[in-house]
């Protein structure tokens, strides 16, 4: 406790909130000498080339928490339990608020909003060209598209470059000291495993083995069960003339899978192996959607928005061997959508198969996780026998899954206990998770949380349903249209659509009508696409406490309110109505607040934090308040 206490007083005030930089990046200025940030071995940081002193021990802890999510929201609870992740002392959060001050003066001297605090925690904002491992992340990117292209001359100098940036053991000089750092450090390994593999693969492709052959090795201590790296292994020594080499670590790994893992090699490892003792080397095996299984939904030609949610479910799923994606929001606000369009986007990168499924039935209710496991396993072509038991199929299906270039998009997890036996091993394989809960035990997680599209992003996509030169000619009306949606994307097509018909009806009647609390939600239902319904669905899979708490709500005169009104409201006091109101954030109906940024000298009251509950929520649930029997 004294230590945390003298380290809060080093510490100077937190400097408010940053202000937005003119290019909204960020970062620095044109004319502020460059940051640089290395975390591919010791934490170090540079501006100008002049190294910067990142303070005591936890200071530098919180900034290697921050490093392993860059341009994401870290938890206030995730960097305190990385600092104490036994006893917090009771000036854990001021103390924490005074490592971010000074950190902010370190990194940010010119205040242009480099570390900000939002909803979802603090958020260290950096470029490709300030951080080692986005870089690395960058350069691996552009290989897999060269490599696509048929060019592995560039793919393999471009993944050489990435694997260059390595110089030791991520965070080597802080990771022993945080959980959150040592799973972080796991995520780096396992990229830089799948690029040495690419690297590595492109390499025997244009015909130079030598540099695999004379670095393999290294690699196959770490990861002695990993087949691709095996099959490279093989076919480099096979190359250069080590064949006795080469049949060592063949056996040397079928010994080792079916010691360890009860499985024989695979196919790509044992072709090596073939090869080897016909005396003649293997092709590289092309990856690639042709031939695989692609059983996804059509992706949406007028996809509209979404660029920095697109980027971070990209990051987590390119992440080899990571945790699964979580991609959480509201009903109706384009999770579905976006999972869609990013696995069409990234289908190259998964030759053995991508597959959809929802994980609950079209009345809410969750499906049997035998049936949704036999669904998958059909689709991809798993002949395995399933057990009964559910650790017993989970096993057979994760063996199955292992080594496998496989992308599983998880559609509308009603909880995180319906994912268990579905979810794929550490490696090749991963999945995408849609869910309107934020699924808190599902551990670990790259969550993203998807907000309604900003307003010129909601006209963009209102604009491309209507057409341009109608939105054009009315767009004040347009724009009154948009918000009565609360821009999101469901309800946006539904009113779309409906105007599409209503092609004779200005676009400023058809806002009146969206803004007439009893008309709202029968305007917006066209065809099959019905916001009341969509919301009907939702209500019926909430926990009766939280349909309590609606219904309560619903007398609230506006969507927008603090704390006493909610407890008023509830008929409770103020810390049972908070809790209330957080079951509601869980459950994915009530949008989490936007409180002003926590300083190291001043706290926001709960009572002043504005919670804003979505309109069209609000008018369902004054619905459901004003018919008996909670007609849905």
């Amino acid at each position: 406790m004294a230590d945390a206490l003298t380290e809060s007083r080093g510490a100077a005030p937190d400097p408010g909130i940053p202000r937005e930089p003119a290019d909204g990046t960020g970062g620095g200025t044109a004319t502020a000498a460059p940051l640089r940030l290395t975390l591919l071995g010791p934490l170090r940081a540079s501006r100008g080339g002049l190294p910067l002193a990142l303070g005591p021990l936890k200071q530098r802890l919180v900034l290697a928490v921050l490093l392993t999510r860059p341009n994401a929201p870290v938890s206030v609870e995730e960097l305190t339990d990385a600092l104490w992740p036994d006893d917090p002392p009771r000036t854990a959060r001021k103390n924490l608020q005074a490592y971010v001050s000074t950190l902010r003066r370190v990194l940010d001297p010119d205040d242009l909003g480099r570390l900000r605090h939002g909803p979802g925690g603090y958020v260290l904002h950096l470029t490709t060209e300030e951080c080692d491992t986005l870089r690395f992340g960058e350069l691996a990117r552009r290989g897999d598209t060269e490599a696509r292209a048929g060019a592995p001359s560039r793919a393999a100098r471009t993944y050489r470059q990435a694997l260059d940036l390595w110089r030791h053991d991520p965070f080597s000089d802080l990771a022993p000291r945080a959980e959150a750092l040592r799973a972080a450090v796991e995520r780096q390994h396992a990229r830089r495993l799948a690029v040495y593999e690419a690297w590595a693969e492109a390499q025997l492709e244009i015909g130079d083995p030598a540099p695999v052959a004379d670095t393999v090795d290294e690699m196959v201590v770490r990861h002695p069960l990993r087949e691709r790296l095996r099959a490279a292994q093989l076919t480099a020594l096979h190359q250069v003339g080590r064949r006795t080499e080469a049949l060592a670590a063949y056996d040397d790994c079928r010994q080792r899978l079916s010691r360890e893992l009860g499985l024989e090699p695979g196919a790509a490892l044992q072709r090596a192996h073939r090869a080897l003792l016909d005396e003649a080397a293997p092709p590289r095996p092309r990856g690639g959607p042709a031939g695989s299984r692609l059983l996804l939904p059509p992706d949406l030609a007028d996809f509209t928005g979404r660029t920095a949610e697109l980027e971070s479910v990209r990051t987590g799923l390119e992440t080899g061997g990571g945790p699964p994606v979580l991609l959480t929001g509201a009903a109706g606000v384009g999770k579905t959508a976006l999972a869609v369009h990013v696995a069409h986007r990234l289908a190259a990168r998964y030759p053995d198969g991508v597959v959809a499924t929802r994980l609950c039935a079209e009345d809410g209710s969750a499906r049997p996780w035998a049936s949704v496991l036999a669904e998958l396993a059909r689709s991809l072509g798993c002949t395995e026998r399933l057990p009964a038991d559910r650790e017993g199929a989970a096993t057979v299906w994760r063996s199955w899954l292992s080594g496998r270039r496989i992308l599983l998009l998880l559609d509308d997890a009603p909880d995180a206990s319906a994912l268990g036996p579905l979810l794929p091993p550490s490696g090749t394989a991963a999945a995408l998770v849609t869910s309107r809960g934020r699924l808190p035990c599902l551990e670990p997680a790259h969550r993203v949380e998807l907000p309604p599209l900003p307003p010129d992003e909601g006209l963009d996509l209102l604009g491309a349903i209507i057409g341009r030169s109608r939105l054009t000619a009315e767009r004040a009306a347009a724009k009154r249209v948009a918000a009565a949606t609360g821009y999101l994307p469901f309800a946006l097509r539904a009113a779309g659509n409906r105007l599409s018909v209503l092609r004779h009806m200005p676009l400023g009647q058809y806002a009146d009508r969206l803004e007439h609390p009893l008309e709202a939600l029968d305007e917006l239902a066209s065809g099959g696409l019905g916001v009341r319904a969509r919301l009907a669905g939702t209500w019926a899979r909430l926990p009766a406490p939280a349909r309590d708490s609606l219904h309560a709500l619903a007398a609230l005169p506006d969507t927008s309110f603090v704390l006493p009104a909610a407890a008023r409201a509830l008929g409770k006091d103020g810390r049972e109505a908070q809790r209330a109101l957080e079951e509601l954030i869980d459950v994915g109906v009530l949008p989490p607040p936007s409180p002003p940024e926590v300083t190291a000298h001043t706290a926001t009251a709960p009572e002043a934090v504005r919670y804003e509950l979505p309109w069209l929520t609000l008018l369902f649930a004054r619905e459901q308040a004003a018919v008996p029997g909670e007609r849905c």
